[in-house]
């Protein structure tokens, strides 16, 4: 069973959580989904109506552009997508990755950070981007959540 464990993470929590991961599964890769243009403290500054984050989560149609690498999905079996929550759901740059690259009968899974909220309608809002089999995980903010979703997974 091969794995990738791809991310998004504006202000690295997710990074962090994405490398522990990887270090579960002897079996995996580690990809960082990236924005051609970087995220600022300001575009990420949830509090004001007119950053870049909330006008991009107001419209669900939002489609960040991603640095695409030469990545082949068909290479893994089971694709573990991490994100923070903003605003009860996966930043809409996860939808870019989606639609992408073709995930085509593949399995994902969803895994989040977040500081108090659950995935919400993470699934139901990615789902519309990829013809893969879209699980929920679980939200990592703690070792034990951590240890919770590898053990569900393997």
């Amino acid at each position: 069973m091969k794995y990738l464990v791809a991310y998004f993470s504006a202000s690295g929590i997710t990074a962090d959580v994405a490398k522990k991961i990887s270090k579960h599964f002897t079996n995996s890769d580690l990809y960082e989904i990236k924005p051609e243009i970087p995220y600022s403290d300001d575009d990420l500054d949830w509090r004001n109506k007119n950053s870049r984050s909330s006008i991009e989560m107001k419209n669900k149609s939002s489609r960040p552009k991603i640095i695409k690498d030469d990545i082949n999905i068909n290479d893994y079996d089971k694709i573990l997508i991490g994100f923070p929550i903003w605003w009860y759901t996966a930043p809409t740059i996860i939808n870019s990755f989606l639609e992408a690259y073709d995930f085509t009968n593949k399995e994902i899974i969803l895994w989040a950070t977040s500081g108090g909220s659950g995935l919400g309608t993470s699934k139901e809002d990615l789902s519309k981007s990829t013809k893969g089999n879209i699980k929920l995980g679980h939200v990592i903010n703690s070792d034990n959540s951590l240890k919770e979703f590898i053990k569900s997974i393997k």
